[in-house]
C-alpha cells in the first residue's frame, strides 16, 4: 500500500522543496509553501511557468512506475495559444511534429470552447495577447518543454499551459496550491489498480516570505 499526493502547482514555482539558485538574490517559490509532507519526492516536473497536476510520493518504485518514460503515463494538458490554429495545423500535431531531438509522436488534440480553469495570478494581459484559442492536447513522451515546442512548430507559441491528468489521476476539484491524498492498493496503476478517492483538498497554511 502506498500513498500518492495529487498537488496543483501554482504558476512561478518550483517542482521542487527547496530554491538552491534563486533570481537576483530573491528566493522563488517552492513546493515546501503549499504542502508540508515529510519524505515525499515529486513523480516527474513541471516548470516553473507550467500549472496543473504534480504527484509526489515516498516510494521509489512507484515514483519510477509514474515519470518513466517507458510506462508510458499519457499526459494531459489544457494549453492556451497565441491566434487562432486552423484544422491543418491541428492535424500536424495530431500526426506529430519534426523537433530539433527528432519527431513527436502521434498525439491526441482538440479545441475547447472554455478552459474550465481558474485564472492565472497573474493574468494573461489582454492587449498583448487579443485573440487566444483552448487546446486540450494529451502526448506519451515526456520531452523537455515538448508541448510549447510542438505549438510553436506550428505558428501558434503557448500563452498558459496546465496540467489536467497523468494516467488515471485528474487535477479535478483542486485549486492552485491545493493538494489531496490517495491511497493505492496493489496492483499498482500501471498495471491493472485505479486511484482510490481521497479526502476533501487541503493547503498548507501561508508563510512568511512564501509567493502562492
Amino acid at each position: 500500500m502506498s500513498t500518492l499526493y495529487l498537488l496543483h502547482k501554482p504558476y512561478r514555482m518550483l517542482s521542487q522543496f527547496t530554491d538552491r539558485a534563486g533570481v537576483d538574490g530573491e528566493r522563488r517559490a517552492t513546493l515546501a509553501d503549499v504542502i508540508d509532507v515529510p519524505g515525499i519526492y515529486p513523480a516527474g516536473r513541471l516548470d516553473h511557468d507550467s500549472e496543473g497536476l504534480l504527484l509526489l510520493c515516498d516510494d521509489g518504485e512507484l515514483i519510477h512506475r509514474i515519470s518513466h518514460p517507458r510506462h508510458k503515463q499519457p499526459k494531459t494538458y489544457r494549453v492556451q495559444v497565441e491566434g487562432e490554429p486552423d484544422d491543418a495545423a491541428l492535424q500536424a500535431l495530431r500526426q506529430g511534429v519534426a523537433l530539433g531531438d527528432g519527431m513527436t509522436k502521434p498525439a491526441k488534440v482538440r479545441r475547447l470552447e472554455a478552459s474550465g480553469l481558474p485564472e492565472r495570478d497573474p493574468p494573461l494581459d489582454p492587449r498583448r495577447h487579443p485573440v487566444t484559442t483552448w487546446l486540450e492536447i494529451t502526448i506519451s513522451e515526456g520531452r523537455n518543454r515538448q508541448v510549447r515546442r510542438m505549438t510553436a512548430h506550428v505558428g501558434h507559441p503557448t500563452l498558459r499551459l496546465v496540467r489536467v491528468a497523468i494516467g488515471p489521476w485528474r487535477l479535478d476539484g483542486l485549486a492552485p496550491g491545493e493538494w489531496r491524498r490517495e491511497t493505492l492498493h496493489a496492483p499498482t496503476p500501471s498495471r491493472r489498480g485505479r486511484p482510490g478517492q481521497g479526502p476533501a483538498p487541503r493547503r498548507k497554511p501561508a508563510t512568511r516570505g512564501g509567493r502562492r
